[in-house]
């Protein structure tokens, strides 16, 4: 079974460790059963591809999944690395929140 994890689709995360460390994007795909994230910008492989009907064949450079501890969130008011909390709001509604400075993250 896949364990919950706390980057989502969308959220704008920074690189922590790897050759691509500093380097920030946004999360394009989550892989839970793999445990590894698709973030733009951030381990892009080259693939070789030969010519089909109606596509050319080439060099095509894509983005590969990374580990998800090699990422953190960024915090939303310093755009810094931040772990990320859970907490309850009035209404009971469960949101995500930057450890760091307290903002909420969930939209």
């Amino acid at each position: 079974m896949a364990s919950k994890m706390k980057i989502k689709k969308g959220d704008y995360v920074v690189v922590i460790s790897g050759k691509d460390k500093g380097k920030k994007g946004d999360v394009l795909a989550v892989r839970r059963g793999e445990h590894r994230v698709v973030v733009q910008g951030v381990n892009v492989v080259k693939r070789h591809t030969r010519p089909r009907p109606g596509h050319p064949g080439g060099i095509d450079e894509k983005e590969a999944p990374i580990h998800v501890s090699n990422v953190a969130l960024t915090d939303p008011k310093d755009g810094n690395a931040s772990k990320v909390g859970y907490k309850f709001i009035e209404g009971g509604r469960k949101v995500r929140f930057a450890r760091r400075s307290g903002e909420i993250i969930d939209r």
